[in-house]
């Protein structure tokens, strides 16, 4: 579910490093809203980060 149907941003892995340089798992997950989008076959429901949104990429139903 966590993947913008638009741009395909998805979910990052990574590591947090504290002051001590130990390491550990951690993830970065986009913000992903489910949205009423305008397509040509009419409203359809999709999964769109914001920044899709702000951008203006997607227009709303």
């Amino acid at each position: 579910m966590a993947k913008c149907n638009v741009c395909g941003k998805s979910v990052h892995f990574g590591a947090n490093v504290s002051h001590s340089h130990r390491r550990s798992n951690r993830i970065w997950k986009p913000n992903i809203k489910s949205v009423r989008v305008k397509t040509e076959g009419g409203a359809k429901k999709m999964y769109v980060c914001t920044s899709c949104l702000k951008s203006g990429r997607v227009e709303r139903a």
